[in-house]
């Protein structure tokens, strides 16, 4: 997909990733390219709501059974999700057992059923909140949060959802190609840049 490069090339990727195997794929081939479709959306949410307090590698190793457990994130499924579900779920070692973000999950599937009748997709509302492009040399420069992620926070919030923090919505845009937070030297930046351009807005 993203034409991996030699680890034996002289590369460079953004500071953050280190030396592990797990974060080099995910910033090579997923972090800030392009997500549509509302159940991948709405995974990456869920997935950024669960690492709160925890580190990022933690949810990247966990990702395949959370995808599992919470049935792909397809938002009707997650919805009826019921008690017996939820002890289910407190009790599968292979993902984060949290009793709140059990629920916030669920509740948040619930509050996204809401919106996709209000605005017709759960990807028209979040890209609705695209920012204009900004590029930057340093990770010390790229911000936690910014003032577009608060309005995406306190607009969710409005709505019924929980672990949706203004931190928490910055790095959901990130991930998810709303931004182009690669450095400018890394070396995905540029195949970001171009998927971005050639990304058909769903709004």
């Amino acid at each position: 997909m993203s034409g991996k490069k030699s680890e034996t090339e002289n590369i460079v990727r953004c500071s953050w990733v280190g030396q592990h195997e797990d974060y080099k794929a995910y910033h090579d081939d997923e972090w800030g390219r392009p997500v549509t479709g509302d159940s991948a959306l709405f995974e990456r949410i869920c997935l950024e709501g669960f690492q709160a307090g925890l580190s990022w590698l933690t949810i990247l190793r966990k990702r395949e059974s959370f995808r599992s457990a919470f049935e792909t994130f397809e938002l009707s499924k997650v919805a009826d999700f019921d008690q017996k579900k939820i002890e289910s779920l407190m009790n599968d070692s292979r993902i984060v057992r949290n009793r709140a973000k059990i629920l916030s999950t669920i509740n948040n599937a619930q509050c996204a059923l809401e919106m996709i009748n209000e605005y017709g997709s759960l990807t028209n509302f979040l890209w609705s909140f695209e920012p204009p492009s900004k590029k930057y040399k340093n990770v010390s420069a790229i911000p936690s949060q910014t003032d577009d992620s608060k309005k995406l926070s306190a607009e969710l919030k409005k709505k019924g959802w929980s672990f949706v923090g203004p931190t928490t919505m910055y790095a959901f845009m990130q991930a998810v190609g709303m931004v182009n937070d690669h450095i400018t030297s890394c070396w995905v930046f540029e195949a970001v840049e171009k998927e971005r351009r050639k990304l058909s807005r769903p709004i």
